[in-house]
């Protein structure tokens, strides 16, 4: 059906895109694949938006695909386009050929957007905002000294100005002259006009909204940004909200003000050509000049960077958006609405037991609410573990680790010293041998049935490799076929992938989940979710600075999720380390297989107060661990409620009228995350701006604030065992860290993929990092050995 939309020259051009072009080594397909070099930088924009103009202009958006064809069909079709040889795909026929390059290519335009805008990520974040403030506290470093000193001098003039006042007689002035020597016995005028010349070159004026010196500094990188600005807003389409538009209008006015011919002096250009008002706070001072520059001329670099800074911050939000993207199109057009939300709002609504009117629901909060700030300060006369001081601040002794008996460590290393030694590749061999069904995930991308022999050798292999980070050298066996490097390459770029991963580790949740043991540890249903930071020392897109974590290399963040039961559930790649709260959410509703989880632990970073009101929304009970306590200030709903001594701590008043003003589009929000219309870190973004919640963000939030009171008195009451199981599961993520830091030990635990997709495949196998039981039935398990023999080690 795909091929008879397409003409005669759209199949012929189709078809070229499978050929190598003279004096290239690739396909055109091939290179729209890779895509250009991951690095922030002018030049490899610039490559970015030629290739969005190279795949737009085939105009194969125009075709209509998804209307003929199922959604669902299109992705499969465009997977094996995307990973298939151009060799391959030529072998097919007529239908199939061109069914799979059109559903390639319309998945292309989507990601050459994708990777356009995200360069712009990287190159604003690492290369212009990040250095220019870098520079710019270099330089105030620098300065403080001599700009302390001119002070100083200033200082002493001004002292004497006002000492002045008391000369002579009650009705004479005291004489400039008189003034001016006691000023020079001091400080002499010409160090005094020095110290003046000083201090205005570097202090903004009073009217100025915050200092300009990371601007300054930023307005020096013209160069790098004024090649792919004026192609920026030309090839790719953007669309605004009421926020974003006067923005996204300067920036597609932007091309016209960079290659405008002025004849005032460089970097001048008339004030004609700019939009004023979108030139605010710091930067009036260095677009409009101070003192202002003679004719009304303004600062081309610095309009730009204004612009550029700007439409930047909106983009982030979201207020600016790219419908022709997949990450950067507007989350509001993607949400529930009109018929689509009419049909499924009932059974979403029961199954999240969210009613129509929020009355009785959160009349039923304020009671619980208010009977646990009486409860928990009642109690906390007994409570020897909480201490309020003189400021209302809550202070709470940290849990006590409960002593082991010495027969326990005596067990514990006799049972280490019967398990059995076994290379990590048989590992994988016996745990694939439990459940067959892992080995049935791994499909080909083309979707076709495999005829390689001793697949799941090779899968093993790929899984040892990749795990471990050593690569396929000291895997690989030349005349052992499974093991062949070519083999092994193979294997992993047409069987790997996160469509594959995430079901082969469903099973071995499912298996988990019905041994007594892993019972006996947890129901299942509590799933902690935290970061693990991984050094990427080669240029990728999503590696970002850190000197904390990274030191001078740039790195990224595994975000994973783990159940009580030791199970990894699913994870998430995120640029940087950027807060985990952004993409908590995403994570929990891209688990592998199962059901979600009843509750949700988390680290401090992932804390806020609309996370708590999405989460419990969802139907999720979150409780995230509380580092800075003291700091925590608790809500009420009932302003003239007595608690007694946490009265300072329950501080903040609730307004639910805001809550129930926005009672439907919380659900509809709700729901279209809960059905995975929409992400999560999309809704997360577009309900804050510069950290700030909007609206609708703000009534969320509020939501959230009840349970996030409940779950601090539930965290300071007398029973411990709150805090120990928070505490319990986070120690069993550590452990699992500490598990794959000591596994992905090749190359010094440094990730050396440039794009996100490889990365995503071997981070997609550090997922098997799972404390994974076997069946302990007679006979169902190795050989044990004696605790008391001498290890084979110790003997060599």
């Amino acid at each position: 059906m795909l091929e008879g939309l397409l003409t005669v020259g759209q199949r012929y051009v189709l078809d070229q895109l499978l050929e190598v072009p003279p004096g290239s080594r690739i396909s055109d397909l091939e290179r729209w694949r890779k895509g250009p070099a991951p690095r922030g930088s002018g030049p490899t924009m610039i490559k970015a938006l030629d290739q969005v103009a190279e795949v737009m202009g085939l105009g194969m958006a125009d075709l209509g695909a998804e209307s003929v064809v199922p959604a669902r069909r299109l992705a499969e079709l465009a997977k094996y386009g995307m990973r298939a040889d151009a060799s391959l795909i030529r072998r097919h026929g007529d239908g199939r050929r061109l069914a799979t390059l059109l559903a390639t290519v319309r998945f292309l335009e989507a990601k050459s957007v994708d990777d356009a805008l995200e360069l712009l990520d990287l190159l604003m974040a690492t290369e212009l905002l990040n250095k220019a403030q870098t520079a710019a506290n270099k330089e105030t470093v620098r300065k403080h000294p001599r700009l302390a000193k001119a002070s100083a001098r200033l200082a002493v003039a001004v002292e004497a100005l006002f000492e002045s006042d008391g000369w002579g007689g009650p009705d004479e002035e005291p004489r400039v002259a008189e003034v001016w020597e006691a000023i020079e016995a001091v400080v002499s005028r010409a160090e005094l006009r020095a110290a003046l010349v000083l201090v205005n070159d570097n202090v903004p004026p009073p009217d100025a909204a915050a200092p300009d010196d990371w601007r300054t500094e930023l307005v020096g990188r013209y160069t790098t940004v004024s090649g792919f600005l004026k192609m920026l807003p030309n090839v790719i389409a953007f669309g605004a909200n009421a926020e974003g538009a006067a923005v996204l209008q300067a920036m597609q006015m932007l091309p016209d003000v960079l290659a405008y011919r002025s004849r005032l002096p460089a970097p001048l250009i008339p004030a004609k050509l700019i939009d004023p008002a979108v030139v605010n706070g710091a930067w009036k001072r260095l677009v409009f000049g101070h003192p202002t520059h003679a004719d009304g001329a303004v600062n081309r670099h610095a309009y730009t960077f204004c612009v550029l800074e700007q439409f930047y911050r909106h983009l982030k939000r979201r207020e600016i958006y790219a419908d022709a993207s997949s990450r950067w199109r507007n989350p509001q057009a993607q949400l529930l609405d009109g018929d689509q939300w009419a049909q499924v709002r009932p059974e979403v609504l029961t199954a999240l037991g969210l009613p129509e009117n929020p009355d009785a629901l959160l009349a039923d909060h304020t009671r619980t609410l208010d009977a646990a700030y009486r409860q928990v300060g009642g109690r906390l006369a007994v409570n020897t573990e909480v201490r309020i001081d003189d400021d209302g601040k809550i202070h709470l002794t940290g849990v006590k680790a409960i002593e082991e008996p010495p027969s326990l460590v005596d067990l514990r290393k006799r049972t280490a010293a019967m398990l059995p030694r076994v290379d990590l590749p048989e590992v994988i061999l016996e745990v694939m041998s439990w459940e067959p069904s892992l080995i049935d995930a791994f499909t080909a991308v083309s979707g076709g049935r495999s005829r390689l022999e001793d697949l799941p050798v090779s899968i093993a292999a790929c899984l040892a490799a990749h795990s471990m980070n050593v690569g396929y050298r000291p895997i690989a066996k030349t005349g052992v076929p499974a093991l062949e490097r070519s083999r092994l390459s193979h294997v992993f770029q047409n069987y790997f992938r996160p469509e594959t991963l995430a079901p082969a580790n469903a099973p071995l949740v499912a298996r988990q989940t019905g041994l007594a043991l892993a019972q006996a540890w947890g129901g299942g249903m509590v799933a902690a979710v935290d970061g693990m930071r991984f050094v990427v020392p080669v240029p990728a897109a999503f590696a970002r600075p850190n000197r904390k974590f990274f030191g001078s290399k740039r790195g990224m963040t595994w975000l994973n999720a783990i159940n009580d039961q030791g199970m990894g559930r699913g994870a998430k790649i995120v640029s940087g380390t950027i807060r985990d709260s952004l993409h908590m959410v995403d994570v929990i509703f891209g688990l592998d297989g199962g059901e979600l989880p009843e509750i949700v632990v988390s680290d401090t970073g992932s804390y806020s107060d609309l996370v708590f009101g999405l989460l419990e929304l969802l139907g999720i009970s979150y409780r995230p661990a509380l580092a800075d306590l003291p700091d925590q200030k608790g809500w009420r709903i009932s302003g003239d409620a007595d608690y007694g001594p946490l009265n300072t701590f329950a501080r903040g008043k609730i307004d639910l009228r805001r809550v129930r003003k926005h009672w439907g589009d919380i659900l509809r929000v709700v729901a279209s995350i809960y059905t995975g219309t929409v992400r999560a870190y999309d809704v997360v973004t577009m309900l804050q701006r510069d950290g700030h919640p909007t609206a609708l963000g703000e009534a969320i939030a509020a939501y959230g604030r009840i349970f996030k009171s409940l779950h601090i008195l539930a965290f300071i009451d007398t029973d411990e065992t709150y805090r120990r199981d928070i505490k319990h599961i986070r120690n069993l993520q550590e452990g699992r860290h500490d598990l794959a830091r000591k596994i992905c030990h090749g190359k010094k635990g440094e990730l050396y993929h440039r794009y996100e997709r490889g990365l995503e495949n071997q981070l997609g196998v550090h997922g098997a990092y799972n404390f994974l039981l076997p069946d302990l039935a007679p006979g169902a398990i190795r050989a044990l050995r004696d605790p008391d023999a001498a290890d084979d080690e110790d003997e060599s």
